[in-house]
């Protein structure tokens, strides 16, 4: 896998996530003539398939997912490393960035591949008490939507995330691999995949805040008359 991923590739790259969660979008919401003024459950699968749009996007854009998540754990704590094992490798500022892209791009790889399923998800979910979503916190449908999910991001993201790890060119992530105590690529593989599991989930709730924070930036009727101020 070319580590030095170009803008355009990047841009192609949230292209396809855009149309795939817009395709849900499209199967998700039935025509205005035939919709409930106030129907809870359209609000919300409306209102996750913005927030899983805007989430995956920006997670994708280049740069965007190590900036905002990776970065916060650490390359020696997402990898289970010993000691300064990969510190020694880390000698210099040039090791250290070229490292931290080829993770980026991994998890990216992970996250792309998520992001269909969370389409799906929201378009089939059976949501039987839309009424305490609306009324949850703000991040209840996200949540929500997690719990029925369960591990299915993790499944998904751990065979891409594996092979991309396998043929990595860059010998500084075949450096950081080897110096990983008890793990083979597919120990990598999870842990990653956990951390990009947890990176979207958060990403998901805090676009669903903003969203329930101001319904009328969304320009979706049917989010402002369930989720405006005095709607309930």
């Amino acid at each position: 896998m070319d580590m030095n991923v170009s803008l355009e590739s990047a841009l192609g790259r949230r292209k396809f996530i855009g149309l795939a969660l817009a395709g849900g979008a499209a199967l998700a919401v039935p025509g205005c003539a035939s919709m409930p003024r106030f129907s809870l459950t359209e609000a919300i699968r409306r209102m996750l398939l913005l927030s899983s749009e805007r989430a995956f996007l920006r997670m994708t854009e280049p740069g965007g997912f190590w900036d905002t998540q990776v970065a916060r754990i650490g390359l020696g704590n997402l990898l289970g490393t010993r000691g300064d094992v990969l510190a020694g490798i880390l000698t210099s500022t040039l090791f250290k960035d070229r490292l931290e892209d080829a993770f980026a791009d991994i998890a990216i790889e992970g996250s792309e591949r998520a992001a269909p399923l969370v389409a799906d998800a929201v378009r089939v979910i059976g949501i039987e008490n839309a009424e305490a979503l609306v009324r949850g916190g703000p991040r209840a449908a996200t949540a929500f939507l997690q719990g029925e999910m369960g591990g299915q991001l993790i499944e998904a993201m751990v065979p891409e995330l594996g092979r991309a790890i396998e043929i990595a060119s860059d010998p500084l992530v075949g450096q950081a691999i080897d110096a990983i105590t008890g793990a083979n690529v597919s120990g990598v593989a999870n842990r990653l995949a956990g951390t990009v599991n947890d990176a979207i989930w958060d990403e998901i709730g805090n676009e669903e805040a903003a969203i329930r924070a101001d319904p009328a930036a969304t320009r979706d009727p049917l989010i402002i008359g369930v989720f405006g101020a005095g709607a309930l």
